[in-house]
């Protein structure tokens, strides 16, 4: 008889290799005991705990991030204007 390929059950015992879940069924471990506002309440306090491990910028090194990106954007709005005029004329000179 051939087997699907991957297919959870062992050749000798024909059981799923985590008997484990298998007994829990489909909703098992805590997120099944806990009611929606208290799954609600754990991802808050996951959002939280992950803002706490953020590396905040300081005041200086902010103003110096955005001045870039400022600089940086006006550079890329001339390149594309410059582009625009060009393809502009073109197609005036092509068609008339």
């Amino acid at each position: 008889m051939t087997e699907a390929l991957g297919s959870t059950a062992t050749p000798e015992s024909g059981r799923p290799e985590d008997e484990e879940t298998a007994k829990r069924g489909r909703r098992g471990g805590k997120r099944a005991k806990k009611g929606p506002f208290g799954r609600l309440a754990l991802f808050y306090r996951q959002i939280v705990a992950e803002l706490r491990k953020v590396v905040w910028p300081t005041r200086n090194q902010l103003s110096t991030y955005t001045s870039v990106v400022i600089v940086f954007v006006l550079i890329m709005i001339g390149i594309v204007t410059v582009i625009d005029y060009g393809f502009n004329n073109a197609i005036k000179y092509v068609f008339g």
